[in-house]
């Protein structure tokens, strides 16, 4: 049987949060060569003497990178091309990429293996493209748009949003993802016909000049997958 040359295969970690009410990625600094100094996506060699599968393979990266494994990894998407990896045979390269939205308190992160720092940084404006390695501005993009649709369309990560609320702070939430205002009526409305929320009984907003607002929470899970 012919022995093919193979890409070489690696995960990437796209971990996101809203950090002064923005939506940002977290970037570590390479320590080593490819892209020395550069700042990417977490992320690390697929291992077949470690890492029995891919999830097990995220998991491993994202403790020996960032110190922690976050919550609610999934996968986003996987790419490859010739021209990604100057490991690579024919400098062809793989990657499956990971996802996790996080509320940035709740993990301690810190510079693990060949990293040199971390940094959280808008996904609108994350760096100039000679700042980030790879194609990783891409895989940025690509992350930040899809946990947007999610929220657009009213999918919630579990965890991320608080156990208690009122519709006003989960209004001002998604707006932050978003990046954008929302129409108060509009969203309201939504989540009225989806039957995503439920009021907290007896629960009110205290300490308020004004008229006190009920407090809610999701149905279910928190998840509306």
């Amino acid at each position: 049987m012919p022995i093919y040359p193979m890409p070489l295969v690696r995960v990437e970690i796209a971990l996101q949060s809203l950090i002064e009410s923005r939506l940002c990625t977290l970037l570590i600094r390479r320590e080593e060569a490819p892209y020395k100094d550069r700042w990417a996506l977490p992320g690390g060699v697929v291992r077949v003497d470690h890492d029995r599968t891919l999830d097990d393979c995220a998991e491993r990266v994202s403790r020996e990178r960032l110190g922690v494994v976050p919550p609610s990894l999934r996968q986003l998407c996987a790419v490859g091309a010739s021209g990604r990896e100057p490991r690579g045979p024919a400098e062809w390269g793989v990657s499956i990429v990971y996802r996790s939205l996080i509320q940035s308190d709740t993990l301690s992160i810190e510079s693990g293996k060949r990293v040199k720092g971390v940094r959280w940084v808008p996904v609108d404006h994350p760096l100039r493209d000679d700042q980030i390695a790879f194609d990783h501005q891409r895989l940025i993009a690509h992350a930040a748009a899809v946990t947007r649709a999610e929220f657009a369309g009213l999918q919630f990560v579990p965890g991320f949003v608080p156990k208690h609320f009122t519709l006003t702070e989960l209004q001002a939430l998604c707006e932050a993802v978003l990046g954008e205002r929302l129409d108060k009526s509009s969203f309201r409305r939504k989540l009225a016909a989806r039957e995503l929320v439920k009021p907290v009984p007896g629960a009110y907003t205290q300490g308020v000049r004004y008229r006190p607002a009920a407090v809610y929470e999701l149905r279910g899970d928190g998840c509306t997958r």
